[in-house]
């Protein structure tokens, strides 16, 4: 670990430009990256906090092909729309690229070519998956099929999301493309690999023995994994239509590799940042006494730690990497995020939802953050922590201290008087907030960081609950001016010290207070007088409203349409049964008969008992449709049945026959009739 650096570089993973942010990328990387730029300026530290959008591979060129619109015009659109969300919700970059600029294909370009100058690659003829259907090479990412080390049938052509395990689009077992959903099959083509098998002396020093104590077990864990299985060289070429050119002679319709091409993303808007700011970048980059720091999702802990690396170590002039806080996944109420089935809460719909409340997302986010195992974010939850904690809490504290001091002396804080034993233990406990928080952050520990935060403001309420100044402000006004001067100093320190993680709150409370300039977070450790005797402060504001039942319910239905959709769109039809001969067929007697008469069959749920005019006679039939119907439901009905069905006794009662229904998509029980909204061809009678 780099002790008290001059600079840290900060990058958070580049989101794809194939679609909107929803909460996993904002929960994963997003939030936990900016909590800790925020702190390191508030600590006055030299911060370069670097992002920009990865917008080449061929999940672009088939999202165009799909939209019908260019690829160009595909990254236009949602580079628009995540900058927009980065935005609303204070991600503070300092510097936000895009991979299809020039200076990143400048900069890219020169990285490889000065690998391939340096001799690291090795040049080969390969066999690789080619889609014949889509007349092109998949990119791994666009195989998916049975992964050979655990069994999994929904892995990638690059990695087990199961089992963590690398893996190459050929060693699937039972390969399929995304695209087309066909067999691939192998074709020989030219490309060029970093031979990542030399730098395993070099990763098992610098990580395995290097950073076995201060990386996240998550993280070293599944580096040890790759490492301890084995490295191979990894193509950094692609046969591509949509990315950066490979610079040398002889690679014409070849692409660099997305992965490859991407992290250098986090170099070219370095250097568009120094540019713009009149600084050098270079140290920012190869600078020893430079800290820097990847934020990244699980699924990317291999191309930080060890595909990264390898390349910053083959070109020779980079630091590495002194942390890569990778957090695990987020779910959403008990299922796993996933873009193309839309289970997912976008950023820019929640605001429109929940206008102004960034900062209780960003709350309920830290609070459940996946940081070192997958959690769950539930929308009850969510609610709970905005009511029970950012109102009754929080909020609660501040909006007594501001009420009060409006009510007793005109928005001016009073001037204290000797100082309690309460008092002075307050003081003294607030002074040390700002040094245990610092120390939850800088190890990367953000919930626990938000929880010292929220234990800040519980010492307010503790504070004003134990000395109640409404009780003694008519007999003992000047104790009421010392316990209001000691709750005001609180409050003020809550105004910086929540900075990090409620932006938008503290910038409100630092309004209320009038406080904008006047200290910062290590003022708070060695200053009891943050807000002095005779400062003016602002009238009362909530910074926090309670979240109602109905707004979470919505949510709740929301994510309930979704789940039916998905049903209705992924819904297939039973294979067929065996073959029959039309003896067999001519066997069955189908009439068209009436429900005549419906009644629930006595302590059984699913029971109704019918009387069903056939046109040949009038017979008594059991049916397991009580879930679905009411008897009132299916009298007069006019139905299908299999009247020549051996009868049967169910709870006493014979059944003469059967009626035939079938599913919809959504689950739902119908009478067979083809036109019924929500069957689907293959749906099977029965």
């Amino acid at each position: 670990m780099i002790q008290d650096p001059k600079r840290y570089t900060i990058t958070a993973a580049l989101p794809y430009t194939n679609g909107p942010i929803h909460i996993g990328h904002l929960a994963g990387v997003y939030v936990p990256s900016d909590i800790y730029a925020r702190f390191l300026r508030l600590q006055g530290r030299d911060v370069a906090f670097i992002c920009g959008s990865d917008e080449h591979g061929v999940a672009i060129s088939m999202k165009a092909k799909k939209e019908g619109i260019t690829p160009q015009q595909v990254i236009d659109k949602y580079d628009g729309i995540i900058r927009k969300s980065f935005l609303d919700f204070g991600i503070s970059f300092d510097n936000y690229s895009r991979t299809s600029s020039e200076i990143h294909h400048k900069t890219a370009s020169e990285f490889f070519r000065k690998l391939y100058d340096d001799g690291k690659f090795i040049e080969e003829t390969t066999e690789q998956l080619y889609d014949e259907k889509a007349n092109q090479f998949l990119a791994d990412r666009f195989v998916t099929g049975t992964c050979p080390k655990c069994g999994n049938e929904e892995a990638y052509g690059d990695q087990c999301e199961k089992c963590g395990s690398s893996l190459n689009a050929t060693d699937l077992i039972n390969p399929k493309s995304t695209i087309t959903g066909t067999k691939p099959i192998l074709r020989s083509t030219n490309h060029w690999f970093l031979p990542l098998n030399e730098y395993s002396d070099f990763l098992q020093k610098w990580i395995i023995d290097g950073h076995k104590n201060d990386w996240k077990p998550n993280v070293y864990g599944q580096v040890k994994s790759w490492i301890d299985g084995g490295l191979e060289p990894r193509a950094v070429t692609r046969d591509l239509d949509w990315g950066i050119d490979v610079p040398v002679e002889g690679a014409e319709g070849k692409k660099l590799y997305v992965w490859f091409d991407a992290p250098i993303g986090y170099i070219s808007s370095t250097k568009e940042w120094a540019a713009r700011e009149g600084k050098d970048w270079e140290p920012y980059w190869k600078s020893q006494d430079t800290k820097l720091v990847h934020f990244i999702g699980k699924d990317n802990i291999v191309f930080h730690c060890v595909i990264f690396p390898a390349m910053l170590k083959a070109e020779g002039s980079y630091i590495l990497p002194d942390n890569v806080p990778a957090n695990e996944f987020l779910n959403l109420e008990g299922n796993k995020l996933s873009t193309s089935k839309n289970w997912a809460v976008w950023l820019h719909e929640y605001l429109l939802d929940f206008p102004e409340k960034q900062d209780v997302l960003r709350y309920a986010l830290t609070a459940n953050a996946p940081e070192t195992k997958d959690n769950d974010f539930t929308w009850k939850d969510f609610q709970a922590r905005n009511n029970n904690e950012l109102v009754a809490i929080f909020g609660n504290f501040i909006n007594r201290v501001v009420v009060l001091t409006n009510k007793y002396y005109n928005g001016v804080i009073p001037q204290p008087n000797a100082l309690s034993e309460v008092d002075e233990a307050t003081l003294t406990e607030l002074k040390a907030y700002p040094a245990v928080i610092a120390s939850s952050v800088e190890r990367y520990r953000f919930r626990e960081a938000l929880g010292e935060l929220m234990n800040v403001a519980r010492l307010g309420n503790k504070y004003l609950a134990d000395e109640e100044p409404w009780k003694i402000i008519k007999e003992n006004p000047e104790r009421v001016q010392t316990q209001m001067y000691v709750a005001l100093q609180i409050a003020a320190a809550l105004s910086v010290l929540a900075e990090p993680f409620l932006p938008f709150t503290a910038a409100k409370l630092k309004n209320i207070l009038k406080s904008e300039n006047d200290f910062g977070w290590n003022e708070i450790s060695n200053n009891s007088d943050l807000l002095p005797a005779g400062h003016q402060i602002g009238e009362a504001e909530l910074l926090f409203a309670k979240i109602e039942d109905e707004e979470i319910q919505k949510q709740i239905d929301k994510l309930e349409a979704t789940k039916v959709a998905n049903q209705v769109e992924n819904a297939k039809a039973e294979p067929q049964k065996d073959i029959i001969t039309f003896e067999d067929f001519a066997k069955v007697d189908l009439r068209i008969g009436t429900i005549i008469e419906a009644e629930k069959m006595p302590k059984a749920n699913k029971l109704l008992v019918l009387k069903v005019d056939t046109g040949i006679d009038v017979r008594t039939i059991v049916s397991g449709i009580a879930e679905h119907f009411t008897p009132e439901d299916v009298i007069g009905k006019r139905v299908t049945v299999l009247v020549n069905l051996a009868p049967r006794a169910l709870r006493g009662v014979e059944s003469e026959g059967m009626l035939l229904l079938t599913n919809t998509a959504e689950g739902k029980l119908v009478f067979v009739n083809p036109d019924a909204e929500g069957v689907i061809n293959g749906a099977m009678i029965s």
